[in-house]
């Protein structure tokens, strides 16, 4: 299907938080809501809709926040959604992350009868995030927010997590984040990838056709499941010390360690991607979202300059698999919205202060199984594709066991042994965030 036959986007019904960019840099903050009362969820859901709709009409005016609203199947089931709409959600949905957590590799400490509670039970309904560019900004939205449900006795906030962009505009681990989004055909954003062609509006909303021309399979009524989203939550906790220490036990200086850590990640603090820029940090690189995106590994398949097995290459292997028959990268594409929560280590510790931090990591999409589960079962988690089966991502993997990580090189390569996992599961949900119009067929099943 040509791009003149794609219908337009609704964008005026899709969440705002759906498709655009977390600002940076940022302020955020997640609530957990529990409904004990269908009434009083529906009166909230009525609410909270208002906030939305006059978020959306901001967004022409350059917003610089937003709220975004999502449910859990347990949370659709307890506004009287009924059983026939329920029952036609995908199956992984249903089901939810913390039944779904072996598959994912969540074992051992992150297993979710290690979870934060409520993640991963049935106690948890609704998900409501606000995104800012300051603390003024969101304390104004997450008000708003607040002054839709704190009236509602029935209606309980079960969990909380404030989140930040760190003073160095970094993650946890010292690296640039927010890198990668693919571009979203229609959705009017400014192209950051010009060496892909956008990806079809279907294989993030619902209701648009995918990258095979189909319709993805749509909860019903359509009103109910026109221009929603799937989002996938994530509350994970990063041993930024364990990695320091790995790290300088295995390096000869500070510039092998710098090396080490970017051959691992893919890309260097900066954000500089190592298919550009293999040999050393390039700031102003990392800097523009012209270019930082804008690469491919096709000419770089034996990963002398990107080790194939690195975070970011496993996490979207671009053009690298152009010539593996059985898969097309562009059905396995995720828009990300991660932020960080907890303080920074400070530079040069190497011992945990029992502070915990880490990352809240958002998927949004159209496909839980193919996108998100395909992602962290088949390429995070396993190293088939790269002909490495014994191996799993350096920064995510080995929760199963330990893992090893190979960095090609000339004559000899390097193997990096028994790598932990670095990341521990703190919990996590399947959330389905509908249009605005659905909002209001939820708000209103009782009339």
């Amino acid at each position: 299907m040509s791009t003149e036959q794609q219908p337009a986007l609704e964008l005026d019904d899709i969440q705002a938080g759906a498709l655009h960019e977390r600002p940076s840099p940022y302020v955020g903050r997640y609530l957990l809501l529990r409904l004990h009362d269908p009434a009083q969820g529906r009166e909230l859901v009525r609410r909270l809709h208002s906030l939305l709709v006059a978020g959306n009409r901001a967004q022409g005016a350059g917003a610089q926040a937003w709220a975004t609203v999502a449910f859990t199947w347990a949370g659709l089931a307890a506004l009287g959604v009924p059983r026939s709409s329920l029952d036609t959600f995908p199956r992984e949905f249903r089901e939810g992350m913390a039944a779904r957590a072996h598959e994912l590799g969540d074992v051992g400490a992150s297993a979710p009868e290690h979870w934060e509670w409520p993640l991963g039970t049935d106690a948890v309904h609704v998900a409501v995030s606000v995104l800012a560019r300051d603390e003024e900004r969101l304390e104004a939205v997450a008000a708003g927010a607040r002054a839709r449900y704190e009236d509602l006795a029935s209606v309980e906030v079960v969990w909380r997590q404030d989140c930040y962009q760190l003073p160095s505009g970094r993650t946890s681990f010292g690296f640039k984040d927010g890198i990668g989004n693919p571009d979203v055909e229609g959705s009017g954003l400014p192209a950051r990838n010009s060496s892909e062609r956008p990806i079809k509006a279907g294989e993030f909303i619902l209701g648009y056709p995918d990258e095979t021309g189909s319709l993805p399979p749509m909860p019903q009524p359509d009103v109910l499941g026109r221009n929603g989203t799937y989002l996938v939550f994530r509350k994970l906790h990063t041993d930024v010390a364990a990695y320091r220490r790995y790290l300088r036990d295995r390096a000869r200086d500070r510039d092998e360690e710098r090396m080490l850590a970017a051959k691992m990640v893919g890309r260097w603090p900066s954000g500089a991607p190592l298919a550009l820029a293999p040999d050393a940090d390039d700031p102003a690189l990392g800097a523009d979202p012209a270019r930082n995106n804008s690469f491919g590994y096709r000419d770089d398949l034996r990963g002398f300059k990107c080790p194939a097995g690195a975070h970011a290459r496993r996490a979207n292997p671009r053009d690298a698999l152009e010539d593996e028959r059985s898969v097309d990268v562009r059905l396995h594409r995720m828009i990300r919205r991660g932020t960080s929560y907890g303080p920074l280590l400070p530079d040069d510790v190497l011992e945990d202060d029992g502070v915990d931090r880490g990352i809240v990591f958002v998927f949004a999409g159209a496909h839980l199984k193919r996108q998100f589960e395909f992602v962290k079962t088949q390429w995070i988690n396993d190293g088939v594709f790269i002909g490495a089966p014994e191996e799993s991502d350096p920064l995510v993997g080995g929760a199963h066991a330990p893992t090893d990580f190979t960095i090609p090189h000339v004559p000899i390569r390097r193997r990096l042994r028994d790598l932990p996992s670095f990341v521990v599961t703190r919990g996590g949900e399947y959330c389905f965030a509908p249009g605005l119009r659905a909002l209001k067929w939820l708000g209103d099943l009782d009339s």
